[in-house]
């Protein structure tokens, strides 16, 4: 027997039987009433009577069917006779069982009749039993007051906003994939908070509201953007404004002495050198007055000549205001001047403060495993937040947050992706290093570069991945296994002894050690263990390593013949300073475009010092302007060496002042023997080997020639 068929209802009982039967009847009889007779007038017992009768042990789905028979009685007579909303029902049913709101809603002095002919004719049309016949003969002389009350409270009925149950636990589990994942891409934060909102944005995301939501949030958004853009304007207004009052003012009290006119508008005296002794002494100023001051030396210091008190040099503010950068951001006073004199004022504050917040986080894609956005997707599924970094590369993913630690995810273990900062990525991409070369990587650790370049040749040719420090080679070799380059030899020598040690690349990169100026948001140190004589050995030692690289490139390359060097400091003197003593100590190279399409051009003069107007094409990149490192980008084209003309010109002076006196020119045999012996015991020396001591009777000319050579 079906369903339908097992519960299809009977004919009607008399209403005799309802009025002696004085007990309360059980919960299934509730959702399933019996027709009473006509004239019936009895009474539904009050809802306080019957909640301390125990509950039948019946299924949820039998108060499911129970709760749908009474909400949509209140329907039965209404012009659209359908039942039951699908949503309803799912939220009902996860009420609790033995629940008895089917009759919550009718009042104690209401028809009882009434209700259980709406309650009879909201069950299935086909079963519908009884009643034939008799409808005429029903007392229906309250029937509208008792649809009305019955109406009511039906219509106000909520199902989705009661918050004793939880009622989106059932459609949860129908419609998880529906109503989860919109949710996610518009928040909801906004719309509960804002005052428009209309009934719709209240409710849950689904796909037929997610447009016009789509829509009203993008009509809020651009209503705010106007409101910001008004709000800069009404601010530019007033400030230039007030900027006319101060310069009026200013004109006006001019011929006061002192900065009595300044003391009135600003409350700021610039203190003198005494002054800030007593307040090192006493501590250091207040953060708050340090602020203030640098604010007002940045003023005085944009247009001195309207805003400088009388009596107080451009040196006096400039002095302060080094003095609170140092320390406001705890640099010492050396390093925070010399990054002081490389900008203008107002920007100079900007570059300080770009160094207190951290750079964005940065992968690149290696193509040797995996595509770009194949990698991306991988990651989306894992809860990675990101996007590409920009036009200018095309394996570079920039990284906003992240759910799981995006150095340790499967795809960074199968090496589909290093981390590695946007600026690491300017060198090779100047470079650009062709399949099957030979390319040397001066200082290659941790391997960043030089994985980049293996993947750039698509592991043809090979690449000699070098670095001083033999402890640092391990995380260049683990790197190197990981990301399966293939083409990558791994070595440990002073970059000073390249050229003898092996040459002939076509392509050299060297990034060479620096005082780090450019990462101060990652190593904060910098800031204070920075010294004159530091930056002065380092000058040095890059002047002498890049003299090397020049000359371990091989000039008459097809393919090649080029050398980038780069740092990651934004000094004068570890750039421009160097390369320009190397296009002096090497003419045979010269500077070429180096293909990035951003980038300041770097300094062709700096504070008295004059450079090669060639200059000009290296880049510069600073954090506050291009939101990465501060960086340092230069390539050189290395040319063929011209022959020596002094040479022959002392060969034939020779030959003349021979012919002259009539000797001979005869080879002489011993005369090249001192010079091969003291190369032989050089190359014993690197060798590690003992060196025979020289000959007493060697001449005393070889030792000054070798000098000269």
């Amino acid at each position: 027997m079906g369903r339908r068929a097992k519960n299809k209802q009977g004919d009607p009982t008399p209403l005799a039987e309802v009025q002696e039967n004085t007990g309360r009847p059980s919960q299934k009889k509730l959702g399933k009433r019996k027709a009473d007779d006509v004239d019936s007038t009895s009474k539904r017992p009050a809802k306080k009577a019957r909640e301390g009768e125990g509950k039948p042990a019946k299924s949820v789905i039998a108060d499911g069917k129970e709760k749908n028979i009474s909400k949509g009685g209140a329907k039965t007579k209404s012009d659209k006779p359908k039942v039951k909303p699908k949503q309803a029902r799912f939220e009902d049913e996860d009420e609790g069982a033995g629940s008895s709101e089917g009759w919550e809603d009718v009042e104690d002095d209401e028809d009882l009749q009434t209700q259980a002919k709406s309650l009879f004719h909201n069950s299935d049309e086909e079963d519908f039993v009884g009643f034939e016949g008799d409808l005429n003969d029903l007392d229906m002389e309250d029937a509208d007051e008792d649809d009305d009350m019955l109406r009511g409270p039906t219509q106000e009925l909520d199902l989705g906003s009661d918050d004793d149950d939880e009622p989106e636990l059932p459609v949860k589990g129908k419609k998880s994939k529906q109503h989860e994942r919109p949710s996610k891409i518009i928040p909801t934060g906004s719309d509960a908070s804002s005052d428009d909102s209309d009934e719709d944005e209240e409710g849950p995301v689904t796909i037929k509201n997610m447009e016009a939501r789509s829509r009203a949030l993008d009509a809020k958004a651009a209503r705010e953007a106007e409101l910001d853009a008004e709000e800069l304007r009404q601010a530019a207004l007033a400030g230039a404004e007030s900027d006319d009052d101060l310069a009026d003012v200013d004109d006006v009290d001019m011929d006061e002495e002192g900065e009595g006119g300044e003391e009135g508008e600003e409350g700021f005296v610039l203190p003198t050198a005494d002054e800030l002794e007593e307040e090192k002494k006493r501590g250091g100023p207040d953060v708050h007055t340090v602020q203030r001051r640098m604010r007002q030396c940045v003023r005085v210091l944009g247009n001195f000549k309207r805003h400088a008190a009388k009596g107080r040099s451009r040196a006096e503010y400039v002095q302060t205001l080094i003095s609170d950068i140092a320390s406001y951001y705890g640099y010492n006073e050396f390093l925070a001047e010399k990054l002081f004199q490389l900008f203008p004022v107002a920007e100079a504050i900007e570059f300080f403060e770009a160094n207190e917040v951290p750079r964005p986080v940065t992968i690149r894609t290696n193509t040797l495993r995996t595509r770009r956005r194949d990698l991306a997707q991988a990651l989306i599924n894992r809860g990675v937040n990101l996007e590409p970094i920009g036009k200018w590369t095309n394996v570079g993913l920039q990284v906003f947050e992240s759910s799981v630690p995006i150095g340790a995810t499967p795809e960074y273990l199968a090496g589909h992706y290093m981390l590695q900062a946007a600026s690491s990525f300017l060198p090779v991409i100047a470079l650009s290093p062709q399949p099957g070369e030979r390319v040397l990587d001066m200082a290659s650790a941790p391997g960043g570069k030089t994985t980049h370049m293996a993947a750039l040749m698509q592991n043809t040719g090979v690449i000699f991945a070098n670095d001083a420090n033999k402890a640092r080679t391990k995380s260049l070799t683990a790197n190197v296994h990981r990301l399966g380059c293939k083409n990558v030899v791994v070595c440990s020598y002073d970059g000073r002894e390249f050229p003898k040690v092996i040459g002939g690349f076509d392509r050299v990169l060297l990034d060479a050690p620096c005082s780090g100026t450019g990462v101060i948001s990652k190593d904060a140190s910098v800031k204070t263990n920075k010294s004159e004589r530091d930056f002065t050995l380092l000058s040095h030692l890059q002047k002498q390593l890049i003299l090397c690289a020049i000359d371990s490139v091989r000039a008459d390359s097809k393919t090649g013949g080029y050398l980038v060097y780069s740092t990651c400091s934004v000094t004068v003197d570890e750039n421009e300073a160097v390369v320009d003593y190397a296009l002096r100590k090497r003419p045979n190279v010269k500077l070429v475009e180096t293909g990035l399409e951003f980038g300041r051009p770097g300094f062709t003069s700096y504070r008295g010092k004059t450079f090669s107007d060639k200059l000009s094409l290296t880049r510069r990149f600073y954090p506050h302007v291009h939101n990465m490192d501060g960086f340092y980008v230069a390539k050189f084209k290395v040319e063929k060496r011209a022959k020596v003309k002094p040479v022959k010109e002392e060969a034939e002076v020779d030959g003349v002042d021979a012919e002259a006196e009539g000797t001979s020119l005869a080879f002489d045999e011993n005369e090249d023997q001192p010079y091969l012996e003291e190369m032989k015991r050089k190359r014993m020396k690197q060798k590690g080997l003992k060196v025979p001591p020289r000959p007493k009777a060697a001449p005393a000319e070889a030792p000054a020639a070798i000098a000269a050579a």
